[in-house]
């Protein structure tokens, strides 16, 4: 009888000692958890959602480009005058504007063309659209219908803010500038650019640049001749090259006129 006693009694202890190791253990967790909680709540930052804030000209409306308002005060007349225009739907206008990027590249290393993408999308404020490939080129590795460049079209206000930031402030950031060309008319009043560095635009980041590329800007207008389109792009701002050093006009502010 005392045998079997002794024997419970080591049973029932070592039974107690592992019933009891479990909550310890869950005490244990229970303090790590709380020490982490602790060290979180303590020195960690969460991220703060700006996109929720209210900003100063809430409920107000939208006010209009300011290049858009300076050519209905001052640019329409100045061309009607100039070139003798008695209807007012004569006078030309900007239609939109065209941003082009082609990456040959990108055959090889689908990941640049999602990185140009991006900055397409940083520069212009509107989502680009994937260019394919309209027929295959077997010496450059080609097929049909893969996406080698992307592109962008501006019309209403973005192209107006687009035309305006692209004058005041990426064109001086063009390395050793002298002003835009004259001889990049097509005939029918549009105006083409190539630009050798997206770094220009203020919006691009130097940082995190991964590849130096280019791209192509045209100015479609509703002008058809060269002069009446070189006469619109020069009076909005448009740096043109010339016998002396660029000026950039200054673009009348919305209540100047007023």
């Amino acid at each position: 009888m005392a045998t079997k006693e002794k024997a419970g009694g080591k049973a029932g202890a070592k039974g107690g000692a592992k019933g009891g190791g479990k909550p310890a253990g869950a005490a244990k967790g229970g303090a790590k958890g709380a020490g982490k909680g602790g060290k979180a709540g303590a020195g960690g930052r969460q991220a703060a959602d700006f996109t929720k804030r209210e900003h100063a000209g809430a409920g107000l409306p939208v006010a209009a480009p300011r290049l858009k308002t300076h050519y209905e005060q001052v640019v329409r007349g100045a061309l009607a005058k100039q070139f003798g225009f008695a209807n007012p739907h004569e006078v030309p206008t900007l239609s939109k504007i065209v941003l082009n990027c082609g990456v040959g590249e990108a055959v090889k290393q689908p990941k640049l063309l999602d990185v140009v993408v991006e900055e397409l999308a940083l520069i212009t404020g509107q989502k680009p659209v994937r260019r394919k490939a309209k027929k295959s080129i077997s010496n450059f590795g080609l097929r049909e219908g893969q996406d080698i460049g992307a592109s962008v079209t501006l019309r209403g206000a973005r192209m107006w803010e687009f035309l305006d930031r692209f004058v005041t402030v990426a064109c001086p950031r063009i390395r050793d500038f002298r002003g835009l060309g004259t001889k990049s008319f097509d005939g029918r009043g549009n105006y083409t650019l190539g630009i050798k560095e997206q770094m220009i635009f203020p919006e691009i980041n130097y940082d995190m640049v991964e590849q130096i590329h280019g791209m192509d800007l045209t100015f479609v207008t509703t002008a058809t001749k060269d002069a009446h389109a070189f006469a619109l792009l020069h009076q909005l701002g448009m740096p043109f090259r010339g016998d002396e050093k660029p000026v950039t006009p200054r673009v009348a502010q919305p209540g100047a006129a007023a």
